[in-house]
């Protein structure tokens, strides 16, 4: 069996920065992914990434910004951490080549970014995320990093002292399942935003990692707070990033009016996400949108810029809206974007399962709260893939090789046999993700009520029966894409449950958590974080709650979020 002092689950900016972070410390690190490398989602991020680089900007403010952002239920520990490493990070990354836009004296350009109160954001025209993952993977190859590439962990293994004892996975290409023992295991594989049908996300963002650690027994946190980015396109729900707002762009109702004004009087289009996403909302539920969408103007900002600050929005608007900004309004409507929500974690990333780490959205740390400032999410992948790295590099160098329990790896090939072997039923995994995603979508949205969300609860246990069920067309071993997309459909039942019983628990409104019939914040009885767990014997999902980390600084102190 392959062993390694240290595992990391997935290889966008948090696993390949936790990695690099191996390296330096001198262990036995190796990376599992179901895909390239260079296919990580972290390449889908486009705006920027956050950092207090100028010296009139400061970490403090970065942090207030981020408190107040995450509607006070973000930890105050682990937002400090990732204020002050962020001009540390930013800057490295720039050393190792990170080719980012440029002012006139030749340093790091910024932009202004949604609910910040300084144009602190850095990047690289509208393709941030994807130079810095390239970056990242120079350095990861000049380490010689071993990666298992397309292999899809199945299990998370855990001895029979509670600790983890390495992972189980699944060979996309030959069909091979096989174990691999590790000291410890970080998990750093992004979101879960295919669990709704309308998603800024790639197809491969099933959240599989937050739900193996849920069946291994780690708690996940917050996940009721499910942020809709505001301009997703009309059709296809692809990401225009929040930087078309920072270089000056409107959003604009079907009579051509801009309409933020109404809802954040300073801020306009550049209030935190949550607040844009539920007026553009309101402007559409009002009869003042068009086919479901509102538009974002940037006419007004010139051909010159549009083509130099935002070109790969111009070429997705005109490739699959028919829609030239330079000429046109581009439609766009709130969107499934991101998870504030995942493995719950301390300020270093040590989740409660002993030798269990994560970083990066796979985590809940928790430095975004209930709703994640935009430019926070690259600066969370970096900073606590350094962070989390480095912790767990230390902590593995303490511990002996655990004992890999014996039928771990047969476990998970008779699951694949059986589904493999099983007869045709006629239900197939994409009809019954298709039920679960436009449950999702439809009752546990933007704006949210208990009688729309029990909607979606009375979907769970349906699809969860259906799902025993399915039967695969594809009955072969290598490259089997229907087999891995079933499997990661049990992944998303999982952490729907776990949504939407978090969600219809919090009766409040905070952050991107937004109820109609309790639409005030009430921090006296829910200034707390949701712990989901799994209970294997109920084969369900069961809450707990935990206290947010506070410092007892003043400023951080809850008051209204106004913008």
């Amino acid at each position: 069996m392959k062993s390694h002092d240290l595992i990391i689950v997935g290889a966008g900016l948090s696993g390949m920065r936790a990695a690099l972070e191996g390296v330096r410390a001198n262990i036995d690190v190796a990376i599992v992914t179901k895909i390239h490398p260079l296919r990580s989602h972290s390449c889908a991020a486009q705006g920027g990434i956050n950092a207090a680089v100028d010296p009139r900007d400061s970490w403090e403010s970065h942090a207030f910004d981020t408190v107040k952002g995450s509607d006070y239920i973000g930890d105050e520990d682990a937002i400090q951490i990732m204020a002050r490493e962020a001009p540390i990070v930013v800057l490295e990354m720039d050393r190792m080549g990170t080719p980012f836009s440029r002012v006139e004296d030749g340093g790091i350009a910024q932009r202004a970014f949604g609910g910040a109160n300084f144009d602190r954001t850095c990047y690289s025209a509208d393709r941030t995320g994807q130079v810095l993952l390239h970056t990242l993977w120079e350095q990861l190859v000049k380490s010689k990093v071993p990666v298992y590439e397309e292999c899809s962990v199945q299990k998370l293994v855990v001895d029979g002292a509670g600790h983890v004892a390495g992972v189980v996975a699944l060979d996309i290409k030959s069909g091979e399942v096989f174990g691999i023992r590790g000291k410890g295991v970080l998990i750093a594989t992004g979101g879960y935003g295919r669990v709704y049908a309308s998603t800024t996300n790639a197809t491969t963002n099933t959240g599989d990692g937050m739900a193996i650690a849920l069946r291994a027994g780690a708690p996940l946190g917050d996940m009721e707070f499910v942020q809709f980015h505001p301009t997703g396109l009309r059709t296809s729900g692809i990401l225009v990033t929040e930087g078309a707002r920072g270089e000056g762009g409107y959003l604009i109702n079907k009579d051509g009016k801009r309409f933020m004004d109404k809802y954040a009087p300073t801020k306009k289009e550049l209030a935190s996400r949550d607040v844009v996403s539920r007026a553009e909302q309101t402007e559409i539920l009002e009869g003042r949108g068009v086919n479901g969408a509102i538009f974002l103007d940037l006419r007004h900002l010139g051909r010159q810029k549009i083509i130099e600050r935002l070109p790969q929005i111009r070429e997705l608007a005109i490739d699959l809206e028919g829609v030239d900004p330079i000429d046109n309004p581009i439609p766009v409507r709130p969107t499934n974007h991101y998870s504030m929500g995942g493995i719950r974690t301390d300020k270093l990333g040590f989740s409660p399962l002993k030798g269990l780490f994560a970083a990066g959205e796979a985590a809940c740390v928790s430095v975004h709260g209930a709703n994640r400032l935009g430019g926070n999410s690259l600066l969370d992948t970096i900073v606590f893939g350094k962070v989390t790295g480095a912790a767990a590099s230390k902590y593995v160098q303490d511990q002996k090789l655990p004992e890999f329990p014996q039928g771990a790896v047969k476990e998970v090939e008779d699951m694949i046999g059986e589904l493999l072997r099983r007869p045709d039923t006629g239900v197939k995994p994409a009809a019954v993700q298709e039920e679960l995603s436009n449950a999702l979508n439809s009752y546990v949205s933007v704006f949210r009520t208990a009688e729309i969300m029990q909607k979606a609860a009375e979907v769970i246990p349906v699809v969860r029966a259906k799902f025993k069920k399915i039967s695969l067309q594809d009955t072969s071993r290598q490259f089997n894409i229907e087999l891995v997309r079933a499997i990661e459909l049990g992944h998303l039942i999982d952490l729907a449950e776990s949504i939407v019983k978090g969600a219809l628990a919090r009766t409040e409104s905070r952050g991107a958590h937004f109820r109609n019939d309790f639409p005030k914040r009430d921090d006296a009885n829910w200034r707390k974080h949701t712990l989901a767990h799994w209970d294997p014997k109920k084969e369900e999902v069961v809450l707990s709650y935990e206290p947010v980390r506070t410092l007892g600084i003043p400023e951080y102190e809850p008051k209204e979020r106004v913008y």
